[in-house]
């Protein structure tokens, strides 16, 4: 039977993944997509090797065919059509939808009528 890692991995192998992220972040706002990739591939990796899912919110910002940072306005370009939200990355042309359908929910609920 394998033997499980303790909690205190997977906590670790976390922070490394949003810290690799942030890194990669700094790195396309300087200019230095190489090594933007680099940072998401190693994030990737990590995420991998301990079995940890990269949260939805990261997932989003990394192009999954080139490994760029999405960052709007540089890496990105970002429209909302018909309640999807397209993501095209401005180095590799591939495009990303999804729906943003939750986020209007969420913001219609606080409205109720008080009669």
């Amino acid at each position: 039977m394998a033997k499980r890692r303790p909690p205190w991995v997977y906590k670790i192998a976390r922070e490394r993944i949003e810290t690799l992220f942030n890194l990669s972040k700094e790195m396309v706002l300087r200019g230095e997509y190489d090594l933007s990739r680099r940072y998401i591939l190693l994030a990737r990796r990590i995420s991998m090797k301990y079995n940890i899912r990269i949260p939805p919110k990261l997932k989003r910002m990394f192009c999954k065919k080139c490994h760029i940072f999405l960052y709007p306005g540089i890496t990105s370009q970002v429209r909302i059509n018909r309640g999807k939200v397209t993501i095209t990355c401005l180095l590799c042309g591939s495009i990303k939808r999804y729906p943003f359908i939750k986020e209007k929910k969420s913001k219609r609920k606080p409205q109720k009528n008080v009669r």
